[in-house]
């Protein structure tokens, strides 16, 4: 189950590209899915996208959320 204010969304992967993401999760002491997030928003702020804070109760500040 999605944790509250998160968006699910089903995910294609290659094998051995899982693989390595669990490798590297268990490393970080993370689940996959928090590491698939941890390196979506690392890539993002080496490209200068700056992710907006999650405002408690749900949504994000200032913003429509233009995937939904």
């Amino acid at each position: 189950m999605a944790s509250p204010g998160k968006k699910a969304f089903p995910l294609r992967i290659d094998p051995a590209l899982w693989d390595e993401l669990q490798r590297l999760a268990a490393r970080d002491l993370r689940s996959v899915n928090a590491e698939i997030e941890f390196l979506l928003r690392e890539s993002l702020a080496r490209r200068g996208v700056r992710i907006k804070q999650a405002v408690p109760g749900g949504g994000e500040d200032g913003g429509q959320d233009a995937g939904d």
